[in-house]
């Protein structure tokens, strides 16, 4: 391969976040014939303390870029940003970081994106999200010339209007031999299931959580009859559908993360389950770009190993969720590499045969 500019430029959203966690929040379950619904609620009318304020920055974009940073890869990030406070902040907090910010887009029309977080005592959240300038990514703003220059193009999910370049950048990147990992978000997929196919065929990682792989395939994991059908030592059949179609017209290595019940992987060979890494939950936010981000890194340190790959991810995701913001648990890949050195039990199940 030519010779690279980057390691790995993302594009994705940035955001100012206020993280604002109470214990008074109380956690409804709904239930219908076809689906459960949980529910964060608040007394109506009321005024309640606040147990805990944090005010940080996130978003996929810079997420991810921060991660792949500090995993020691040369990183860039496309971004969208106001001409206001917020730009500073997270420019600076950027340029701490090590990542590049020479791929910025500033925006003198829009304002940058903000987000409220309201984080349950069960370490769950629910999102209130302004998007601003984040779903404002016109292919005009984009350096393309940096895309042909870096190994990789990591795809976060794009909002609103951005998401009118991501078939655009995702063949540029196949045409110009940059490896492409799109972690795909819910506006691309109700575009429906004919354009984002278009896209996945350009993809060598696809990575999407249970619910937006349910939503793109059209295939809906049932409940066992008796209990909920989640175990460390198998795959659910609709999960197994559900990569094998994801794959059916791409050579893209597919993952389909679960939460609190792991992920799961198939490449076209081999499926397999990865439990979660065990460790205290304070937030879940930012988990998803740590697992998404660290696997793709992953890949490309261990000569594409998706067991290996996998195990590092889930080390990573869960040192995240440890801690309040979505990069301040984020941990180096030697620090990965000495919590699986001594976590000898934990385990990646390999399917071979596939049923």
């Amino acid at each position: 391969m030519e010779n690279k500019e980057f390691d790995v430029i993302t594009i994705g959203s940035a955001t100012m976040d206020a993280f604002i966690e109470s214990d008074k929040a109380s956690v409804v379950n709904v239930s219908t014939i076809d689906h459960n619904t949980e529910l964060m609620a608040f007394p109506y009318g009321s005024k309640l303390e606040i147990t805990d304020f944090t005010l940080s920055s996130g978003g996929g974009g810079i997420n991810t870029a921060v991660n792949f940073a500090n995993l020691g890869l040369k990183t860039s990030t496309i971004i969208k940003l106001g001409e206001d406070n917020v730009k500073e902040t997270i420019l600076k907090l950027l340029k701490e970081r090590n990542v590049d910010t020479s791929n910025a887009i500033i925006s003198n029309k829009i304002g940058s994106g903000f987000s409220v977080i309201l984080v349950s005592f069960q370490g769950d959240r629910t999102v209130l999200a302004h998007r601003g300038a984040n779903s404002k990514i016109a292919k005009q703003d984009i350096n393309f010339d940096a895309i042909k220059k870096s190994k990789w193009l990591y795809v976060a999910p794009l909002a609103g209007d951005s998401n009118k370049v991501l078939d655009e950048i995702a063949q540029f990147a196949e045409e110009n031999g940059t490896n492409l990992a799109i972690n795909a978000g819910t506006t691309a997929i109700k575009k429906g299931a004919n354009y984002f196919s278009k896209i996945i065929k350009t993809a060598e990682i696809l990575v999407l959580n249970k619910e937006e792989a349910q939503m793109l395939t059209k295939i809906s994991v049932r409940p066992d009859t008796k209990e909920i059908f989640y175990s460390k030592e198998d795959i659910h059949p609709d999960v197994k559908t559900m990569l094998q179609k994801l794959r059916e017209d791409s050579e893209a290595i597919v993952v389909i993360t679960d939460g609190k019940h792991g992920a799961y992987a198939y490449d076209g060979k081999k499926m397999y389950v990865c439990p979660p890494f065990d460790g205290p939950v304070r937030s879940t936010l930012g988990a998803g770009d740590a697992f998404a981000s660290t696997f793709t890194a992953a890949i490309e340190r261990t000569n594409w190993d998706v067991e290996l790959s996998l195990k590092m991810a889930s080390v990573n995701s869960s040192s995240v969720v440890e801690q309040f913001g979505a990069q301040d648990g984020l941990i180096t890949f030697d620090t990965i590499e000495e919590k699986l050195k001594n976590s000898p039990d934990y385990k990646v199940k390999v399917i071979n045969e596939i049923g």
